[in-house]
């Protein structure tokens, strides 16, 4: 099986009115043909600039046009950044993301973005940063600062996008993922469900992930995370099997990503993440916090974990990579320095 760019919206409909275990079976044929079974790669992301973003996302209690409950703050000082990705570090995270509520960086910020880069990068963590649009000029830098990964989601399908954000346009993600690629950074982007879209925008969702010139390489599946005081504070809930079937043709149409389970966790049962797993689910976002929303501890996912009989790894190494008598001896350290959980924690770029 080859990677495909040129799905339809038809093909993903087919894909969605299979069995529920039909498609889970596919799912799984693909996912151990093109990634390593029960392991899952664990992230986590720091919100480095928090609350009063001018956009005017339906979804974000981070935007300063919404009367939510969420505390503004300026950029985080470069010391406090690498602290928190230390203590992630110890907690058996290997990737450190930094978030900021922004439309885009602005040139003064730049200098202060390539240090906590650079000093992440430095303690052996790969680095991805989530900051909104960028230019060319923008993505070069952080990209000779050493960061491995942007995060830019496309949030919905084209035509149900209008519905939920106005102050950037579809073409504008789209641009912002080309400058990404374009200067040698990896791509994280994916979207959310259960904003009221219909199920052609879900399809529509995955198509545009799927028929990009090169897949991303992370694809966080968000389910909503409602907050009072945004305009989708009272959607419908997501049926859990419709969100499982996503998570699941997300892993047939990009089998080289790594696909994950990203905002929406703690309203989410163990068996339906379990569910998620089956169906091709192997990175999640850790710690207790979601940028502004809760998200399970980190003792709660070690239990689950020892439950399903996976094994938090990174998911673009192969174990015959990697001695294996250097792989106990890390899963041995990261759990006898596990750290007490640690506010500063936020996960999931939604």
């Amino acid at each position: 099986m080859e990677a495909r760019h040129n799905w339809t919206v038809a093909e993903v409909r087919a894909l969605m009115a299979k069995p529920f275990m039909d498609l889970l079976f596919e799912a799984q044929v693909v996912h151990r043909q093109f990634q390593q079974h029960n392991y899952v790669q664990v992230s986590t992301l720091l919100s480095i600039k928090t609350g009063a973003c001018p956009e005017d996302c339906k979804y974000c209690p981070q935007s300063a046009r919404y009367q939510t409950d969420i505390e503004k703050e300026r950029l985080m000082e470069v010391e406090r950044v690498l602290d928190a990705a230390q203590k992630a570090k110890s907690a058996g995270s290997t990737r450190f993301c930094m978030g900021a509520a922004w439309k885009n960086p602005k040139a003064r910020d730049m200098p202060h973005l390539t240090e906590m880069i650079k000093g992440v990068k430095d303690m052996g963590l790969e680095t991805c940063m989530t900051l909104g649009m960028l230019t060319p000029q923008q993505a070069n830098q952080l990209s000779d600062a050493g960061l491995d990964y942007y995060n830019h989601n496309l949030d919905t399908s084209p035509e149900f996008y209008g519905s939920i954000i106005t102050t950037r346009t579809y073409q504008d993600r789209l641009d912002t993922l080309s400058h990404v690629r374009e200067s040698g950074m990896k791509i994280c982007s994916g979207g959310i469900i259960g904003m009221g879209e219909s199920a052609n925008d879900r399809a529509g969702l995955l198509v545009e992930l799927a028929n990009l010139p090169t897949h991303p390489e992370s694809v966080p599946i968000n389910m909503l995370v409602k907050v009072k005081g945004t305009p989708l504070e009272e959607v419908d809930d997501v049926e859990p099997f419709d969100f499982v079937r996503l998570i699941a043709i997300a892993r047939i149409l990009m089998p080289k990503a790594a696909v994950r389970l990203s905002a929406g966790r703690e309203d989410m049962n163990e068996q339906m993440q379990a569910l998620c797993f089956m169906a091709g689910a192997n990175s999640i976002f850790y710690g207790c916090k979601l940028l502004t929303t809760p998200n399970p501890s980190e003792d709660k996912d070690v239990q689950l974990f020892e439950k399903l009989g996976i094994n938090r790894y990174e998911v673009l190494q192969r174990p015959d990579e990697i001695e294996e008598n250097d792989l106990l001896d890390r899963v041995v350290e990261r759990v006898a320095t596990r750290p007490e959980k640690n506010d500063l924690f936020y996960d999931a770029a939604i």
